[in-house]
């Protein structure tokens, strides 16, 4: 990739593993961050450009009242019945694609942050950034922290929180891809010393990326 930033971090994790606590540093650090999360929230909002694909496939008992996806409901129908997910990651998912890599290509190009940094839940599930970023991060800590995190931050009940938990990777299969780990098992202050030492570390890789290139 040719542009004024030269490193794309794929930052990923399981739910409640603590991926946004972790960008947002990174983000107060200097980073810029692009959030498919934040972008899936806006194309499912009352003007969304997913709602008319949504709507045409699901119905309007899909939505909240003043438009936007109930997210309860559609998580329910989707966990429900798997050809009603593969319906609504079939919408989903190549928007947030196409938008998250024109994001990446606007931060790259503002030259306002040494590095880009990608959130991703999916990252490793779907297989459609690898070709987008350089390095993949993953936000780790043990299934019962993330359980017990996912449940104090949401109505979910224990079981709901597994359900979503199997259809993500394993907490094995992501740390098997890893270029770089981040424990989020222990201390705030472990967490943000290893977010520090990582920032230090991309704004290296970034410099030596963009004196490769110019070679």
């Amino acid at each position: 990739m040719s542009s004024a930033v030269s490193l794309i971090v794929g930052l990923t994790g399981g739910i409640g593993s603590g991926k946004t606590s972790v960008a947002d540093r990174f983000a107060e650090l200097g980073a810029a961050v692009v959030d498919t999360d934040v972008i899936a929230h806006e194309l499912t909002s009352a003007q969304g450009a997913a709602m008319p694909a949504i709507i045409q496939t699901f119905g309007g008992g899909v939505l909240q009242k003043d438009g936007q996806l109930d997210r309860a409901a559609m998580r329910r129908l989707c966990f429900s019945d798997p050809a009603m997910r593969n319906s609504l990651e079939a919408i989903l998912h190549p928007l947030i694609r196409s938008e998250s890599v024109a994001r990446c290509r606007r931060e790259a190009n503002a030259d306002h942050a040494p590095y880009v940094l990608l959130v991703v839940p999916l990252l490793i599930e779907s297989g459609a950034y690898h070709e987008h970023i350089d390095r993949i991060l993953v936000v780790d800590c043990d299934e019962t922290q993330q359980i017990a995190r996912v449940m104090a931050r949401s109505a979910l009940s224990e079981k709901e929180v597994h359900d979503i938990m199997a259809t993500q990777a394993s907490r094995a299969q992501r740390l098997a891809v890893a270029d770089d780990v981040l424990s989020n098992t222990g201390a705030r202050d472990e967490l943000l010393i290893g977010i520090q030492a990582l920032h230090r570390r991309y704004i290296e890789l970034g410099r030596r990326a963009g004196v490769t290139e110019h070679v």
